[in-house]
């Protein structure tokens, strides 16, 4: 199927960014190093798609000084450029994911999310097609460095099972690819860290929502959105209930 003309611009900024990113990771650099260089050389990359194929375009990213035009905007393109920085600097973790997606009317409209360790890039349209949901118990994505309460919460109430991953996008695409059933966040989040993989996921059928079931808004005015719930439809009564009596 031949991609609509935002998500085919997401697609080549995600995969620009991911082309610069792979091969830095044999350059010898290591830790902290090889995630700075990896956050600068993915914005360059995308930014640089962003600004030839959508000059007249807002970008609003984690790499860069928030510009204030945005708020007033019709389009804006909300982007990290390498989510996941502690795993991208941890070879050879594929956990680690690019966001582009682009934000219109109130709403998220177009995204691509890249994981490069995989050589995937998932788009909103096509829809991604949700697998069935194999035979065992719930496996709940978590922060493998700070698996919040609620996520606990939800695996005693569903007697479930905590799945410790890595970055957001890779948490959120992990449940679109049936590696996992639900993923559970609170604790600090920004609005890049989710904008992109939210709008697959829903493209893909899943409910997508904050903590207390309340909607997520992208393009306010504060970047912070802390705490995130994705999850199977058939599980979401299940899951925000436990997430309710957890709080």
């Amino acid at each position: 199927m031949e991609l609509s003309p935002d998500v085919a611009v997401a697609v080549r900024a995600a995969r620009a960014a991911a082309d610069a990113l792979l091969p830095l990771r044999s350059t010898g650099l290591t830790g902290r190093p090889l995630g700075d260089a990896g956050d600068a050389a993915g914005q360059r990359a995308i930014a640089g798609v962003l600004a030839v194929e959508r000059p007249d375009d807002v970008v609003f990213s984690e790499e860069a000084v928030d510009d204030s035009r945005r708020l007033t905007a019709d389009r804006v393109w909300i982007v990290d450029p390498l989510d996941g920085t502690r795993e991208y600097s941890d070879p050879p973790r594929s956990d680690w994911a690019v966001h582009v997606a682009l934000w219109s009317g109130d709403d998220l409209v177009a995204a691509a999310v890249a994981l490069p360790a995989l050589d995937e890039v998932h788009v909103t349209a096509p829809a991604p097609v949700l697998p069935v949901r194999p035979d065992g118990p719930v496996r709940i994505a978590v922060s493998r460095t700070r698996p919040p309460a609620e996520a606990q919460a939800v695996a005693d109430a569903l007697h479930g099972e905590l799945v410790p991953l890595g970055s957001a996008g890779y948490k959120a695409l992990a449940v679109v690819r049936g590696e996992v059933d639900a993923y559970v966040h609170s604790g600090g989040m920004y609005q890049w860290d989710s904008a992109a993989p939210v709008a697959i996921a829903r493209a893909a059928g899943l409910v997508t929502c904050r903590l207390d079931g309340s909607p997520l808004v992208y393009n306010a005015a504060d970047p912070s959105l802390p705490d995130l719930v994705v999850t199977r439809p058939e599980l979401a009564d299940r899951v925000l209930a436990a997430v309710r009596a957890a709080r």
